[in-house]
């Protein structure tokens, strides 16, 4: 190794993926190793990557390329996450200058791996076999947020969307136990952290080990522990969405007025070749119940546009939900097939530019959908917790319980710290965000 135990560690994808990171550096430090904010300070640089997207593996190798000069100074390199597990030993041949290739599922053997490392070994793997029962705990974890605290309460997914990798870079789903998520929730909120944001790739899919607690209570367990304030989910999936989670909203403020339910496409046809398991019909239901609610719920979801075979009625059948359910978030992505997935097979005939035209389409009445939706909170005063300053705009940034991004300013000669409240009257909107003045 270069002298000292230091490393540097960058970040690719969701928020599932910052939380692992969080979990390998508080690891990292309780082996005696110590971060640095540059590659070239560190003895191991390693990249936490993401694959769920298109050329996630081309971003990574291509930063593996830009740094393997240092490799010669005495550098390792490590590749964790789901490129690792999805290209595997392929790693080492693509880039010979990396160590260390390892799986999320393989995490809590990072220990015994670093000793490796630091022995001499140059090819040194943890990739599991997705039956793995295994979930990576660990009490070591390193909270960067200074104001959110998460907490992985399922891993894995058992759904196998056609266009999916994580089945088989996650494995399979598995659950902590009601009483190990509750005991991390009151470190958390022990650690001064007043919001926690329950992960998983199915978060509902939840089923605890224990048999004590479905997820609705679970989510009601979180929020009474003593010094939260807020408690968010994240990403649920309409097969296993059930109506007591809107009835937990609506009984318990501390669990926050927004679920994200990712559609995918309005076409049942679509729908039925992604491998979904649910009709718009199905999924239109659970819809109902969350804007029967007593509380109005914010809704957020995802959707593919061009997916092998989707015709031109089925696009007009996903406007037609989008403009029936009346988000207040999409997050909208072109089809692109991923390795290993069964819509492998599915001849992707539709253009590019075609896939574009449906996207920008599909995001321009999106855009109009949420200068309405956000429009109605002006003249509102909502609660905000506060995530950052803007001293270049003179404001505050924030988001809202229902997740939505707020900025605003502040009278006092003071502003308030990230991670304090404050209460904020709507002034105005715009198409992602809202502003307003504290009161």
């Amino acid at each position: 190794m270069a002298t000292g135990k230091t490393f540097y560690l960058e970040t690719f994808g969701c928020q599932m993926n910052a939380h692992d990171s969080e979990k390998v550096i508080g690891t990292l430090i309780q082996q005696g190793y110590r971060q640095v904010d540059a590659e070239l300070d560190a003895s191991l640089i390693l990249y936490n990557t993401c694959s769920i997207r298109d050329k996630a593996e081309q971003k990574v190798f291509n930063r593996l390329n830009d740094y393997k000069k240092l490799h010669k100074s005495g550098k390792r390199f490590g590749v964790l996450g789901c490129v690792a597990q999805q290209e595997g030993e392929k790693i080492f041949e693509r880039a010979p200058y990396v160590s260390l290739v390892s799986g999320s599922a393989s995490y809590r053997k990072l220990p015994e791996m670093l000793a490796r490392l630091e022995a001499g070994e140059n090819r040194i793997t943890g990739l599991d076999d997705r039956q793995t029962d295994e979930t990576f705990e660990t009490e070591f974890t390193s909270r960067l947020n200074p104001y959110r605290g998460y907490i992985t309460i399922i891993e894995g997914c058992d759904k196998f969307c056609s266009y999916c990798v994580v089945p088989y870079t996650r494995g399979k789903e598995r659950s902590r136990t009601s009483t190990s998520v509750v005991e991390e929730a009151r470190r958390i909120a022990d650690h001064g952290l007043t919001e926690i944001l329950l992960l998983g790739q199915n978060v509902n899919s939840y089923r605890d080990p224990e048999g004590k607690q479905s997820f609705a209570e679970l989510l009601v367990a979180v929020s009474e522990v003593p010094g939260i304030r807020r408690v968010r989910f994240t990403t649920s999936h309409p097969r296993d969405f059930t109506r007591d989670i809107v009835e937990a909203i609506d009984a318990y403020p501390i669990l926050c007025d927004h679920v994200h339910l990712p559609v995918q496409s309005g076409s049942a046809k679509v729908l039925k070749q992604m491998a979904r398991e649910y009709t718009p019909e199905w999924y239109l239901e659970r819809i109902a119940w969350i804007k029967a609610a007593k509380r109005p719920i914010s809704l957020s979801t995802d959707i593919i546009v061009g997916f092998p075979g989707e015709t031109d009625d089925d696009f007009i059948q996903t406007m037609d939900l989008l403009a029936e359910v009346e988000y207040d978030v999409v997050f909208a992505f072109k089809y692109s097939a991923r390795p290993n997935t069964p819509a492998l097979v599915m001849i992707d005939s539709i253009p590019d530019v075609e896939k574009s035209k449906r996207l920008q389409v599909l995001l321009d009445r999106q855009r109009e959908i949420q200068r309405i939706n956000y429009s109605k909170h002006i003249g509102q005063t909502m609660e905000v917790m506060v995530e950052g300053l803007n001293p270049a705009r003179g404001q505050v940034s924030g988001r809202s319980s229902q997740n939505k991004p707020v900025n605003f300013t502040c009278a006092h000669l003071i502003a308030p710290a990230p991670g304090s409240y404050a209460q904020v009257k709507i002034t105005s909107a715009l198409p992602n965000s809202l502003a307003g003045e504290s009161v």
